[in-house]
């Protein structure tokens, strides 16, 4: 049986599953691929790239998005799946047991990939789309 507790530096399933130095990774990846991103729309734009290839956006930002999302909800979509933890220092990581616990976690990791990509089809369509 889940039982969730009220400690940030505790692993929960489906609440979080990455402690500091994970959480600080994935920020660090938000960050890298928003900026990818930026750079790609600039290059776009700079070539007149035609709006079929403008979509391109979607994955740059899919990336950063996933990074922020995670670093966020303190949660890593891919220990998730692969039914691990990490709430120590990075190279840490532990397999999760629980049935119920790895359930709860590839719940969580598909919320978080949907996010990600819904997110990212925005920014590309819109992107796309604009009269720029």
């Amino acid at each position: 049986m889940i039982q969730y507790v009220d400690d940030t530096t505790a692993y929960q399933p489906g609440v979080c599953n990455i402690g500091p130095a994970e959480i600080r990774r994935r920020r660090l990846i938000g960050y890298l691929g928003l900026a990818a991103a930026v750079v790609v729309a600039l290059l776009l734009l700079a070539v007149d790239a035609p709006a079929w290839m403008r979509l391109g956006l979607a994955l740059p930002v899919a990336v950063g998005l996933e990074g922020l999302i995670q670093a966020r909800e303190r949660f890593c979509a891919g220990f998730a799946m692969a039914g691990l933890q990490n709430m120590g220092e990075l190279g840490s990581e532990t397999a999760v047991e629980d049935d119920e616990a790895r359930a709860a976690d590839r719940r969580k990791a598909m919320r978080i990939h949907a996010t990600a990509i819904a997110g990212s089809l925005i920014a590309g369509v819109t992107f796309a789309v604009l009269p720029i």
